[in-house]
């Protein structure tokens, strides 16, 4: 068995699976420690790619898969400094994440999400990167960053758009409203409905079924049919940055990280 415990992540593997498990209190925010050892893992990964089939992503937090990515950090990064260099900073961290993402899409073993709770921004953009969404049914998606001024920049709309139909992703980019378990099975969005608090131990049992075929033609299979949006990807971090140098979006994440509420991610 192999393993790693970092601040705000563990994996381990065994067998052929890895469980990478996101534990970052108060609700698996994305910021700068969680992407430093989202890369670590993507390197310790790539390097147990030839043994590995399967590999599962969930929380240990109680109602959160992920709220997305970490305003209170991005704001208190950004605001102190001139526009060049706030700009530069963020289109650091999305080409960052963007690799560590696009390296989970194109990986040559199945990843599976294992969601339940909050799946919201980010976090919904971490699971889209993966190949099978298994979601407990009192999970809840939704993309709220149109009500900061800004679009989801860790590459959600080109993989949604790849994924489903437009018709949906405007409904959700939109609206910003949560769309619960249910209807994101019906839309295609989640593979499989789990009971509350079973999807890890119904991506478990999948990731066995998914270990008994042909390595080799799993990954190519996986290529063929999930292409990574690249070009479209790119676009993405140069509209988000854009829209970024708004000071409208500056106000909007201030008074974000002002709300004294338990859960201001909420929409």
């Amino acid at each position: 068995m192999k393993s790693f415990a970092g601040k705000t992540l563990r994996w381990e593997w065994r067998e052929g699976v890895i469980e990478l498990t996101l534990d970052h209190a108060p609700a698996n925010e994305i910021g700068s420690a969680m992407l430093a050892e989202l890369e670590q893992f993507v390197a310790a990964s790539g390097a147990l790619a030839p043994e590995t089939s399967v590999c599962i992503i969930s929380s240990a937090r109680k109602s959160v898969f992920s709220a997305g990515a970490d305003l209170r950090e991005l704001y208190r990064g950004a605001a102190p400094l001139p526009e060049k260099e706030r700009l530069a900073g963020i289109r650091n961290f999305l080409e960052r994440i963007h690799v560590v993402l696009n390296a989970l899409d194109a990986a040559p073993f199945v990843i599976i999400a294992a969601v339940h709770g909050v799946c919201f921004g980010g976090g919904l953009e971490l699971a889209l990167a993966c190949d099978i969404i298994i979601a407990d049914k009192m999970a809840r998606f939704a993309f709220p960053e149109l009500r900061l001024g800004l679009i989801p920049g860790f590459g959600g709309i080109p993989r949604l758009k790849r994924d489903l139909g437009n018709a949906f992703v405007r409904d959700l980019l939109f609206t910003g409203r949560t769309v619960n378990a249910t209807r994101a099975q019906a839309v295609g969005l989640v593979a499989q409905l789990a009971g509350e608090g079973q999807a890890l131990r119904v991506a478990r049992s999948t990731a066995a079924q998914i270990t008994k075929f042909d390595a080799v033609t799993r990954a190519a299979a996986k290529k063929f049919i999930k292409p990574v949006p690249h070009d479209e990807l790119r676009r993405e971090i140069d509209l988000f940055c854009e829209l970024f140098a708004r000071p409208a979006v500056m106000a909007a994440l201030k008074k974000f990280i002002e709300d004294s509420g338990p859960m201001p991610y909420l929409p």
